[in-house]
């Protein structure tokens, strides 16, 4: 292994040529992407000296990820690049995290995102047949916010709520993911500031478009069903399964399901003249009303709006069954903002913040597709394997691996992905449980002032 490519990072994410969804990043797109961004490519890196080459310091980048609380820190992935220099017979580094620090401002944006669309289209372009929906790739959409430190350019850059009193709030970034319902792989993601002018969820999405194919699916709630946003897919021949939006109003007087003509609506004020006057004046969009007979739901029934109009290729109970799984989206998002610790951010500047949420959707990725490789050996759906379980298992030989010769790394493979499949989930769509805690938090008051305030007053308290 060579600090010019990426081989340590694959085998730390347990992977080799000889499995199924393996491929990661071509060497080729790397060398590409270093010389759009006007960097020395990692041979140039690595023949000048440098220890953090892009390779070493994505592989230390990733490790922040998958490990937790004190692992997590910079000290901790410093800690790691020194065993690995030892295991590939380099000189130790400096424990020292400035050039590590510098080297991850350095890092091309591009790489890590263009690794993380990667993996996912090479897995959505693989998967079987059967586990697909009706022969269709379906998207989840959705949006979720993080948090990050209290910073002046982070403030400025992604503003805390406006409720919030200024020193005592967060900034916040809105996000807007894309996942495939197949792969569970992050497909697409728009982020911005929290508040703001073309900062909502439809706003972000509308960057996304790009990453849908002809005849994609997009399952997603009824925030996102209106008029412009079903136009703009059907002409990139893309269909919806949507909640209707809850100001529409409902038309039932021929039966539960029935195509209706939605006519254009006056231009918006994000729409431009000419996009507006390319808009159809109206569309077909049909409307099916189910009934929701589960106990502990909060709704008893819904009406969605799907431009898959065909009644015989789709029948009610096929678009209510669909529309079911959407809850999988939050399991998923679950998984990226607690599992992966993605909630709450550490980096203390935009670029850098940037950067570590496309570090972690990048280890998302990989970690799905640990649980495809494991899916398809054990005959399941990667949908009955546990996020967690895959992750932990990857952490557990994230530095031992590049120990092992090339017999002990296939078997420590073959291992993985045995016990994998033994890890399930639970079948529970119908499942119900109260939105409440048991264990009772720490009794502490809250911060209501800035905390320099609050220290200068505990000090004058003191001194008198």
């Amino acid at each position: 292994m060579s600090f010019t490519n990426f081989a340590f990072t694959r085998r730390s994410f347990l992977q080799h040529d000889g499995l199924p969804f393996a491929d990661l990043l071509p060497e080729a797109t790397i060398q590409q992407i270093h010389r759009d961004a006007g960097l020395p490519t990692p041979e140039a890196q690595a023949t000048a000296g440098i220890v953090y080459t892009s390779a070493v310091t994505l592989w230390a980048f990733l490790s922040q990820v998958l490990h937790a609380k004190e692992q997590r820190s910079c000290v901790a992935a410093v800690a790691r690049v020194i065993v690995l220099c030892v295991t590939l017979r380099r000189e130790p580094c400096s424990d020292d995290t400035g050039a590590y620090c510098r080297a991850r401002a350095r890092l091309p944006l591009a790489l890590i995102q263009r690794a993380t669309y990667h993996v996912a289209d090479q897995a959505e372009a693989q998967v079987p047949e059967a586990w697909l929906w009706k022969r269709r790739h379906v998207h989840l959409l959705d949006g979720t916010t993080a948090s990050t430190p209290d910073t002046a350019s982070l403030q400025a850059e992604f503003p805390q709520s406006s409720s919030q009193k200024p020193g005592l709030g967060f900034p916040i970034i809105r996000m807007v993911v894309l996942l495939s319902l197949t792969t569970a792989m992050i497909q697409g993601m728009a982020m911005g500031p929290y508040a703001g002018k073309e900062t909502g969820e439809t706003a972000l999405f509308r960057q996304l478009l790009g990453r849908l194919k002809t005849g994609d699916v997009v399952l997603a709630d009824r925030y996102f069903c209106s008029y412009f946003m079903i136009a703009l897919l059907i002409a990139l021949g893309v269909d919806v399964v949507f909640r209707l939006h809850h100001l529409r109003r409902r038309t039932f007087q021929r039966g539960c399901d029935h195509v209706i003509t939605w006519l254009r609506p006056q231009r918006p004020k994000w729409m431009d003249q000419e996009t507006y006057e390319r808009m159809p004046k109206s569309i077909q969009v049909r409307e099916v009303h189910v009934q929701v007979s589960q106990s502990g739901f909060r709704v008893r029934s819904l009406i969605l709006a799907t431009s898959l109009t065909n009644a015989d290729a789709y029948s009610c109970d096929d678009l209510a069954e669909l529309y079911h799984q959407r809850w999988l989206v939050e399991l998923d998002i679950r998984a990226l903002k607690i599992t992966l610790g993605m909630d709450v951010l550490r980096c203390k500047s935009p670029d850098m913040v940037t950067k570590e949420i496309w570090t972690c959707l990048l280890a998302y990725n990989l970690i799905r597709q640990r649980i495809l490789q494991a899916a398809l050996l054990a005959k399941l759906s990667p949908r009955q394997i546990s996020f967690t379980a895959a992750m932990q298992k990857i952490a557990a030989s994230w530095q031992a691996i590049l120990l092992c010769d090339q017999e002990r790394v296939g078997t420590l493979i073959e291992v993985h992905l045995r016990d994998l499949a033994t890890h399930r989930i639970g079948d529970r769509p119908d499942r119900v449980e109260p939105r409440a805690i048991k264990r009772r938090p720490k009794p502490h008051p809250l911060l209501t002032r800035p905390r320099a305030q609050a220290k200068a007053e505990l000090n004058h308290a003191t001194a008198v």
